[in-house]
């Protein structure tokens, strides 16, 4: 059923390929130029990083979708058609993106793959969004093709880069900072490999074994040995918070969660997509990091 929905969608947007296919728009005459991202926390940073030089349009931007399911439709295509950047992730998360993009080929526009500018193939975990060191070789990669597009108001992209490095991404920067300085080593599970590059970036001690986190990522069933050792991980209290992805809350997940508050375990939630949707990349990261440092604090006393 999935691949006779993209097939229908493909044949739509082939209908407006032929105009397409004479390129995206010029920038000349101030026009800015037109972008689309797969994804909304890559939308709100290549909005930030554009300014008032950028459109930037999310397909994916309901906190209720899950992204590893979604079924494009023919707006998307014809989005896609008339972007002259396109942002995906790549790494497997969003397969729908590159195939609408086969299907009606544009010259001259770009595509920006996430898991291609940090070096993750398909197989790897493709949350990078979550990896602060990715972040930012993104940030450099949108930028780099911004001034390609528009090679004018190159100086302006650059800019806009380092205000929302050293002002958008400060408060991100400083929890960032504070939870590795007071809880690296710290013992935590979580529910989905969602979790994992940023437990690594803060310095905390995963202790969920990452092929549960992978089946539960892609929705896969886990290995009763996985969720033996995460149950006897909350008996035992040996993790400290429990880090649930509230989009993707399977059965098991759920119980877990529920297990880990009956022991007493903090449990805070993350997100895959921008909660609220209108939230930028930096205040949904903050407000989350913020809620997880509050738990750690619960969890040990300091």
């Amino acid at each position: 059923m999935r691949r006779i929905l993209l097939l229908a969608v493909l044949g739509l947007a082939a209908l407006g390929a032929a105009s397409a296919l004479a390129g995206p728009r010029s920038t000349s005459g101030g026009s800015p130029l037109q972008v689309v991202a797969a994804e909304n926390f890559w939308g709100s940073i290549a909005a930030q990083l554009g300014g008032d030089r950028v459109h930037v349009t999310s397909v994916i931007s309901n906190p209720a979708t899950d992204p590893h399911d979604y079924e494009p439709t023919a707006v998307d295509a014809r989005t896609l058609a008339g972007a002259q950047l396109v942002i995906v992730n790549g790494i497997g998360y969003d397969p729908w993106a590159p195939k609408l993009l086969a299907g009606n080929p544009v010259a001259g526009r770009l595509v920006l793959t996430v898991g291609d500018v940090v070096g993750i193939k398909a197989g790897g975990n493709p949350h990078r969004w979550y990896s602060p060191a990715n972040v930012q070789q993104v940030i450099d990669a949108i930028v780099a093709d911004y001034a390609r597009l528009d090679p004018k108001d190159s100086a302006y992209f650059d800019r806009q880069r380092a205000s929302f490095e050293t002002k958008g991404l400060a408060a991100y920067k400083a929890e960032i900072a504070a939870i590795r300085k007071r809880y690296a080593g710290v013992p935590v599970g979580a529910s989905e490999s969602i979790f994992a590059p940023l437990a690594q970036a803060l310095g905390l001690k995963l202790l969920t074994p990452y092929s549960f986190l992978k089946a539960i990522s892609e929705g896969t069933e886990p290995t009763a040995k996985d969720v033996s050792t995460i149950d006897a991980q909350i008996a035992r209290r040996q993790i400290e918070v429990w880090v649930f992805n509230s989009q993707n809350s399977t059965p098991d997940v759920q119980r877990l969660t529920s297990a880990a508050r009956a022991k007493g375990i903090p449990v805070t939630t993350i997100t895959e997509t921008l909660t609220p949707a209108t939230a930028t990349f930096q205040a949904w990261q903050v407000a989350q990091l913020r809620a997880l440092r509050a738990a750690l604090a619960r969890a040990t006393g300091r």
